[in-house]
């Protein structure tokens, strides 16, 4: 196991699977003692917790949902009951509803702004009240905000509001030394992406980026290292994009 992240505690929302759980045992295994939050699957989450510790980590699962502030302002105190600290945020967990605009609810609508905004937005909120000096935050955006694609508005505008939360509390943390940034994904292959479209689909936009391959969790949770380490420290209100040549 490396250490560059010994001493370190790091929060991951929706981390029981895909993206989230991947970017947690990376986390894990450079040294950070990892919060793996998750909202509905408590046997997937301790599942992580488990892998981590037989590695030689240190984790606990912790059930919020981010869409509603008084849970996670329990998750954040909660938290700090375990392990005393905060030095990095992960705000990983998202939802995504492709419609034709004449098909889209309300309901559907807000669901998607809740999660993928209102919830970055305040578990921002509470690492201002928590971390600690020098902390590090990264949001989770997507490149389709630089793409046109029918279906996808409503959860672009959730991501393309990500974004510019991102870029507009740089200066804030910045007082505190914390860097927030945003890691911008193309197609990735986790269910997210995957569940309800075909073979022929999910290859047809494999094939949009340099490799002719969806990317894959690995490829995102490895520039979150980066931003999760001391290394970034001169990066901060940046969107990466981290797709392969998609866009």
């Amino acid at each position: 196991m490396n250490q560059n992240l010994a001493g370190k505690v790091a929060l991951v929302t929706g981390a029981s699977r895909g993206m989230g759980r991947e970017i947690a045992e990376n986390l894990a295994q450079q040294g950070a003692k990892v919060v793996v939050n998750y909202s509905s699957n408590p046997g997937k989450a301790e599942e992580v917790v488990t892998g981590i510790k037989q590695k030689g980590g240190e984790a606990v699962a912790i059930r919020a949902d981010i869409s509603q502030v008084a849970e996670l302002e329990q998750l954040f105190q909660t938290t700090l009951e375990a392990y005393g600290q905060l030095d990095i945020l992960v705000n990983n967990a998202g939802i995504m509803i492709t419609k034709p605009i004449l098909n889209m609810t309300e309901e559907d609508f807000d669901k998607q702004f809740a999660i993928n905004v209102k919830g970055t937005f305040f578990a921002c909120q509470q690492a201002a009240k928590y971390m600690n000096d020098n902390g590090r935050i990264i949001n989770f955006s997507t490149s389709v905000t630089g793409q046109m694609f029918p279906t996808y508005s409503v959860y672009a505008g959730t991501k393309g509001a990500v974004e510019q939360i991102t870029r507009q509390l740089a200066k804030e943390f910045g007082r505190k030394g914390i860097t927030i940034n945003a890691v911008s994904p193309g197609p990735v292959n986790t269910e997210l992406f995957t569940v309800g479209k075909s073979a022929e689909e999910i290859a047809t936009v494999g094939n949009m980026n340099s490799f002719g391959r969806l990317g894959e969790p690995e490829d995102i949770s490895n520039i979150v290292l980066f931003l999760a380490s001391k290394e970034s420290q001169w990066v901060t209100g940046q969107t990466i994009r981290v797709n392969g040549g998609f866009i």
